[in-house]
């Protein structure tokens, strides 16, 4: 039986956390789970032996200690209940961890509840002061705001990042009937770093100038070893870099992998992966007898080394109990499930069944040939690769890998002290480039480099900064809102510890040493919570006025010219506002350059239009308000005629009219004869009859991939297309 993820949680319109001789948690049933409990408690009060089999990591063990507290109470007195263990749901693997089973682990349901009431202590207790402090709806977090702080730091280096110019020279030369490039790499014995234009003119003269021989040739062979199986973070990478999946989209159909999916019998589903969060290059020695044996099955026998490849088994962290991400069964190639799966579960199935053959294959061989050219003062030099034994490269290939591809050809028959003829020069400017914005890949990299976030928990993350409206995505990298950009300022200077980065590494190596029983809970919690309340009545302290705080520009008020104009947040957004308020009203939209400098957006002016208005006669007009566009009365504010969209049927609830309405999240139908009547629509309004209960209209929804649903919605009928 399931318990459907999580049953027990702390409240959510409370602390739930006290701190009396011991630190206490209150707990209360989550929303809809009461019939989950009292099912499973119903079969458990009947059974005689009783087995949790939850996930195998710290918030696995929290749900297996709650639903085993409910058990008890319960359960027959002779009832054994047991925890058990597994990172991939097969035959063999159940019945091993049925065979070893344990009890829960409580150091492990420990360093859970440290970590919950650690979130909770940031969240709970620095979010309303932030939402007085800066704007509605803004919240902390112990995690995902240093996360935040990266993007910002990343965003602000952008800015401030002043690019230089620099020149590269390339020569074209000639042997015998064959040509090829080089590039200027030294002058004299100095690195050859030409800053401008006249330099790099005064040195192609110079180059033209020279005579040219072969100076060395270096050979040698280059090895290119295969990467280690997946772990959670590096699966994420890949599979945004490869496929284009976000982080959330990869592990919802990783889930579904490991859980398992129909295959050549639709009532049994068949599990293909191991346990996908984990951070740990460990691999059963099963698995490797498995693939070494399908490797020298499938492919000549140069490409299986002697010996199994091993890896790194992660970094001493609690989550090496686990394997890394492999197939459950390498004998279910890609084309097999291919057959079977949908096609992005397909697509993700491949990838980690290519990365895992590929692990114990051997490494790839280039030869590589160095020349060097002399003429003068100037050397040249050209590099070029060949791929000898592609060993890993035939099953899997990194992205590093498409660079190998792009072969530069050298002359075979160059020799060295030969002369060769520059036949052409060509200089070309460059300048250095800002450090890129962060893409999902690319975050997750660093949260995993620096030690924040465990496997479990890069997905929350990453969904968490871009739901709190703190950063937009251009072009699939993290750009901060002008609200990210204040709340990182705001919680840095009050709270340094917290949004220290190595401080926040250093949390979860502590939370890691309470699931191996090498450091207290409570005591965790106590030197957390003392530096931290003192922070937070510091933070509560300052600003005591009620207004809300401003960023201060260094743009002048064009109205007043007296003061400095600031970011403010209202309830539909961000806007610039005189310091001098309430003595000058100005207010302006604004909108940031490439460089981040400040430019005032002026309002768009109301576009009149041909159509009078029904209550007065005046022309109505085009405005743009806090939510968008609308049409209203050019006699405002003696006329308040707003035009609105009408439904062609009536409200089922009262017989008022139905009329589309706006908020800050887009758009609804509602009734008109609202409040008296609350009857409401969310979703475009499609007026066709329902199929089955013959209701005026459907429910139109559209989902980020384009695909369209409609349903009735009267929720009693569950008509769906």
């Amino acid at each position: 039986m399931s318990t459907v993820g999580h049953i027990k949680d702390l409240p959510t319109k409370k602390l739930g956390v006290t701190m009396n001789g011991s630190i206490e948690l209150e707990y209360v049933t989550i929303e809809d789970k009461e019939k989950v409990i009292a099912d499973i408690c119903k079969q458990a009060a009947t059974a005689d032996e009783i087995y949790l089999a939850s996930d195998p990591d710290r918030e696995g063990e929290i749900i297996s200690w709650h639903i085993e507290q409910e058990i008890k109470k319960v359960a027959k007195k002779k009832t054994k209940i047991h925890r058990i263990l597994y990172n991939e749901i097969t035959k063999d693997a159940i019945l091993d961890a049925i065979k070893n089973a344990e009890d829960v682990d409580l150091q492990k349901v420990a360093a859970q509840q440290a970590r919950r009431v650690l979130d909770r202590w940031v969240g709970y207790e620095v979010s309303p002061v932030l939402w007085k402090k800066l704007a509605p709806g803004t919240s902390a977090g112990r995690v995902q705001s240093v996360a935040l702080r990266l993007i910002c730091e990343r965003e602000e280096a952008i800015r401030s990042f002043k690019p230089e110019e620099y020149w590269s020279i390339t020569g074209e030369f000639k042997h015998g009937k064959s040509k090829f490039e080089a590039a200027l790499v030294h002058i004299g014995k100095k690195k050859a770093e030409i800053k401008n234009q006249k330099d790099a003119d005064d040195t192609v003269k110079k180059v033209k100038e020279a005579s040219y021989i072969v100076d060395s040739i270096t050979d040698k062979t280059r090895t290119k070893n295969p990467l280690p199986p997946f772990m959670t973070s590096t699966l994420q990478q890949d599979a945004f870099n490869k496929l284009g999946f976000t982080v959330k989209k990869t592990m919802q159909l990783a889930q579904n992998l490991y859980e398992g999916v129909p295959l050549d019998d639709a009532s049994t589903p068949v599990a293909l992966i191991t346990y996908m969060r984990t951070d740990s290059q460990r691999i059963a020695d099963s698995a490797l007898k498995t693939v070494r044996g399908y490797i020298s099955k499938n492919f000549d026998k140069e490409y299986l080394p002697d010996q199994a490849n091993v890896y790194a088994k992660g970094k001493g962290k609690a989550q090496d109990a686990h394997e890394a991400i492999r197939p459950i069964d390498i004998a279910i190639t890609p084309e097999k499930a291919n057959r079977y799966l949908p096609k992005d579960a397909a697509r993700l199935y491949e990838l980690i069944w290519r990365r895992f053959v590929a692990c114990q294959m051997k490494p790839a061989l280039y030869a590589q040939r160095t020349v060097e050219l002399k003429g003068g003062v100037f050397t040249f030099r050209v590099t070029g690769s060949t791929l000898i034994f592609d060993g890993f490269l035939k099953v899997y290939k990194a992205d590093s890998d498409e660079d190998d591809d792009k072969t530069v050809v050298i002359p075979s028959a160059l020799k060295e002290k030969d002369p060769v003829d520059l036949t052409q020069v060509t200089p070309k400017q460059h300048f250095t480039q800002p450090p890129p914005r962060f893409s999902e890949a690319t975050l997750v990299k660093d949260l995993e480099k620096e030690g924040i976030g465990r496997p479990s928990t890069y997905a929350t993350i990453l969904n968490t900064i871009r739901a709190r409206n703190y950063t937009t995505l251009e072009k699939k990298r993290f750009v901060p809102t002008e609200l990210g950009m204040a709340v990182t300022k705001m919680l840095v200077e009050a709270f340094p510890n917290i949004m220290n980065v190595k401080f926040t590494a250093q949390m979860e190596e502590d939370l890691d040493k309470i699931a191996n029983g090498d450091l207290d809970r409570d005591t965790l919690l106590r030197g957390f919570y003392g530096p931290f309340s003192e922070k937070l009545e510091q933070f509560i302290g300052q600003d005591g006025k009620n207004r809300r705080a401003a960023q201060p520009t260094e743009i002048t008020c064009p109205q007043c010219k007296k003061h400095k104009l600031a970011i403010r947040f209202g309830k539909s957004g961000e806007f610039l506002g005189c310091l001098g308020y309430p003595e000058c009203t100005f207010t302006s939209n604004f909108k940031r350059d490439e460089a981040g400098v400040i430019q005032l957006v002026k309002l768009e002016e109301p576009k009149m239009l041909d159509e009078k208005c029904p209550n007065c006669g005046k022309n109505l007009r085009e405005v743009v308000g806090k939510f968008g566009k609308f049409v209203a009365c050019s006699g405002y504010p003696e006329c308040k005629y707003i035009k609105q969209n009408k439904a062609s049927f009536p409200c089922p609830s009262c017989g008022g009219e139905i009329v589309e309405r706006r908020w800050r999240g887009g758009t609804f139908w509602g009734c008109s004869n609202y409040p008296k009547c609350r009857f409401s629509i969310f979703g475009e309004i499609e007026e066709r009859p329902c199929p089955q209960c013959k209701a005026p209209f459907l429910v139109k929804k559209t989902a980020k991939d384009g695909s369209v649903t409609y349903m009735c919605n009267d929720k009693t009928c569950g008509y769906k297309e």
